[in-house]
């Protein structure tokens, strides 16, 4: 006997790419009819499934309708004016929902939005100041001085508060206008 071990090469247990079924063997040169074995069967059912996982409830049914083209302007100004961005789920909720969302933006009505919400920002920011000024007063100058600058602080504070009173009542004109169109 000897030393070696002997290896017995064993032929391919699936069959090779293009090989059908009948392959060759290449010792006797006679074609042979494949018969898959376990392990073969086995490597193509054990792998891991990939790709999309299938939807419970497809949506399958497909239906199609014409316009002419008064309809078809129609419809293309509707779904601008929704601001839908597809027209499938647009369709869908129009006849779904018997109603179709439609929402004007008025580019006067926005900018008179934006100017308030500045003025809101702009009040905060001085009522922060104002009490960042009398905090500074109280502790930094006597009281003499200190009232006579609080005197000069409330006579600017009115003005402002008159200055109010004028915003609010051009934005309730401007509301009353607004709202009547």
């Amino acid at each position: 006997m000897s030393d070696k071990k002997s290896f017995v090469r064993q032929g391919p247990t699936c069959p090779p790419p293009g090989g059908g079924i009948r392959s060759k063997v290449a010792d006797s040169g006679k074609e042979k009819k494949y018969k898959p074995t376990i392990s073969c069967i086995m490597e193509k059912t054990t792998g891991t499934r990939t790709g999309r996982k299938p939807k419970n409830d497809p949506a399958d049914r497909k239906y199609s309708f014409r316009l002419n083209a008064e309809e078809n302007t129609r419809f293309e100004r509707l779904l601008a004016d929704s601001g839908a961005r597809d027209r499938t789920l647009f369709i869908k909720k129009s006849i779904f929902s018997g109603q179709i969302k439609v929402v004007r933006i008025d580019k006067a009505t926005m900018d008179y939005y934006i100017k308030l919400t500045e003025f809101h920002k702009q009040f905060q920011a001085i009522g922060n100041n104002y009490n960042q000024v009398v905090r500074a007063l109280k502790n930094n100058f006597g009281e003499k001085r200190a009232m006579s600058l609080l005197y000069r602080l409330e006579k600017l504070s009115v003005e402002l508060m008159l200055l109010c009173k004028k915003i609010t009542a051009l934005t309730q004109e401007y509301e009353r206008k607004w709202l009547q169109r």
